[in-house]
């Protein structure tokens, strides 16, 4: 029971938590941007103020905020070199997950009549949220920040070592075709994802 402990806790479960933790944080900006704008702190004769306007603004920034916290703690020995690429495959899945959250806000207030702010809240960032949560955490640690990514830094580690493991056996006198089977085989002590 440890060992399948042990697997979920490296493979899942410590970065749920992590994921956790920067998505409250990022979920606080979203709340309060969201309720400051619809509130109308900002002015309420933009688009920004109505509910769809709102939570654009409102995610984008949360997303922004995330993608730093993702990057530099949940998923830090998995981020990537090209972190412009990373920030847009980010970007994309967090607009699909913005989507998922509009499409609960607009069935809510739209469809279903429930326009004020409570019912705003309860479908945009409740139902909407747990929704788009599941779907970024998912595609988040098996896609942006997946451990077999070629430029990500888990990637180069395995990469070195295979390599270093290789050299010692070719400098320990093994034939050329031995040295790289033996290293594919017995790389040391790669980084798991």
């Amino acid at each position: 029971m440890k060992k399948i402990w042990d697997y979920l806790w490296e493979r899942l479960v410590r970065y749920a938590l992590k994921f956790g933790v920067v998505g409250l944080a990022g979920y606080a900006i979203d709340v309060g941007v969201f309720n400051a704008l619809r509130l109308g702190v900002f002015g309420d004769d933009g688009w920004f103020s109505g509910p769809i306007g709102a939570k654009v603004v409102s995610v984008t920034l949360s997303t922004l905020a995330t993608w730093f916290g993702n990057r530099y703690w949940t998923f830090r020995e998995h981020r990537r070199k090209n972190f412009l690429l990373e920030l847009f495959e980010f970007s994309v899945i967090a607009v699909l997950g913005l989507g998922i959250s509009l499409a609960c806000l607009y069935v809510s207030h739209y469809l279903l009549g429930f326009n004020n702010l409570v019912a705003d809240n309860i479908s945009g960032n409740v139902i909407g949220l747990v929704l788009a949560t599941a779907f970024r955490f998912l595609l988040y640690r098996y896609w942006v920040f997946a451990p077999h990514r070629a430029d990500g830094y888990t990637a180069m580690q395995n990469a070195r070592l295979e390599a270093d493991a290789a050299a010692a056996m070719a400098a320990a006198g093994a034939a050329p075709g031995e040295a790289a089977d033996a290293a594919a085989l017995h790389p040391g002590d790669p980084v798991t994802p």
